[in-house]
């Protein structure tokens, strides 16, 4: 059964039923009301594998692994070829290889942009933005360039974001997280808008910063800042009907979060949160809802629910399973499921757990642009891609 859940102050409690389906040969349980479909392993022997990317017109995705590779996956027969020219990482803690996106162009502009977490010379670490472009001939990541560092480094290895996706504005879009602050009040970093951590940043393709941007000429906001008051944002999405920025964000004790990003916006962490101290149910700041200064999160886990601690997610756009068609897809890590959520404006219920009791933390989840099957990442030291199609 689903842990009891709140939306917009609307008290939900999601049921889910029980429905079997192969993997690799075997039968499992799956939480889910009839599933459609059929789970396969497209390729396996990641290293704790963080994001998924499909290359445009090819067979192929993009896989990055935390302790830094990045690798091209044969979607038909599970190949996998490694990509040099990527850059060095601090693989430590929550910190490596990130995410991957691409270039909007990339017929005629094959960037291939990844997020990581990197160290100074002092040992300290920032979560980075950089691109490359992509010679599949080669196997290799040609010109890659450091486009932007978020502000400050720090003596962490917790809470980097870190998810990059490209909005309709073609903007670039990047989460930081507040590097694991236990500053509980208003001087947090994540209130503080002269430096770029516990945010959701806004960048040209080439990592200039727009002129439109919420904080330019604002003497007491960082230009590249689009919203702060963030913990740590794992997934972002775009709505392909609405255009709005999405968000799945981890909380304290529980407190997790899923927002509907705006411009300039305070998200309210630390000084507004539903979540508690660890180990204890003192909550953490006010209530967001009794507020006028912070954002409100469209669905949340409150304290003593169980949490959801999320990772990538995705709207479900394809034509497999059509009766998914504006769902939204979110990998939960600690719970081992793919969550999918019933969406209607900034109404949200959930309502399936899949893939649950498979002991898999789900780390990213994307939709195929040419057949519409999932594609999961899963968080393990020796991890496999798979693959929800219908049978």
């Amino acid at each position: 059964m689903c842990t009891p859940k709140h939306t917009r102050r609307s008290f939900l409690a999601a049921g889910a039923g029980t429905g079997t389906l192969s993997v690799a040969g075997c039968t499992g349980l799956l939480d889910a009301d009839d599933f459609p479909g059929t789970v396969e392993t497209v390729a396996e022997g990641f290293a704790n594998p963080w994001a998924i990317e499909f290359v445009p017109d090819e067979s192929r995705l993009l896989v990055t692994e935390r302790e830094g590779q990045l690798t091209l996956v044969d979607r038909a027969d599970g190949t996998v070829e490694p990509i040099d020219g990527t850059p060095e990482v601090y693989a430590a803690g929550q910190g490596g290889l990130l995410d991957v996106a691409l270039h909007p162009d990339f017929d005629e502009e094959p960037w291939v942009y990844l997020t990581y977490a990197a160290a100074n010379e002092d040992g300290e670490s920032a979560t980075h933005l950089g691109r490359g472009r992509l010679d599949e001939g080669n196997g290799s990541l040609e010109e890659f360039e450091e486009l932007h560092v978020a502000d400050p480094f720090v003596d962490s290895d917790g809470h980097f974001g870190s998810r990059v996706v490209f909005g309709p504005d073609e903007a670039v879009y990047v989460t930081t997280g507040d590097r694991q602050s236990t500053e509980f009040g208003p001087d947090h970093v994540s209130q503080e808008t002269t430096n770029e951590l516990g945010a959701t940043l806004r960048l040209e393709p080439d990592g200039s910063i727009p002129d439109d941007n919420p904080f330019v000429g604002d003497e007491e906001g960082a230009d590249s800042l689009f919203s702060y008051g963030h913990r740590n944002a794992q997934g972002m999405t775009v709505h392909p009907e609405t255009d709005d920025l999405w968000q799945s964000e981890h909380g304290e004790e529980d407190g997790d979060e899923l927002n509907v990003v705006e411009g300039g916006g305070n998200y309210g962490w630390p000084i507004a949160h539903t979540g508690c101290e660890y180990g204890t149910e003192t909550p953490v700041g006010d209530d967001p809802f009794d507020r006028d200064d912070v954002v409100e999160p469209v669905y949340y886990w409150e304290c003593t629910s169980g949490g959801f601690p999320p990772a990538g997610m995705t709207f479900y756009d394809g034509d497999a399973f059509a009766d998914w068609r504006g769902d939204l897809l979110v990998g939960n890590l600690a719970g081992e499921y793919l969550g999918r959520f019933n969406v209607d404006g900034t109404d949200v219920e959930e309502a399936d757990q899949l893939l649950e009791g498979r002991g898999w933390r789900i780390r990213d989840v994307a939709v195929a642009p040419d057949t519409g099957s999932l594609y999961v990442a899963v968080d393990d030291a020796d991890a496999p891609i798979v693959r929800l199609r219908p049978d």
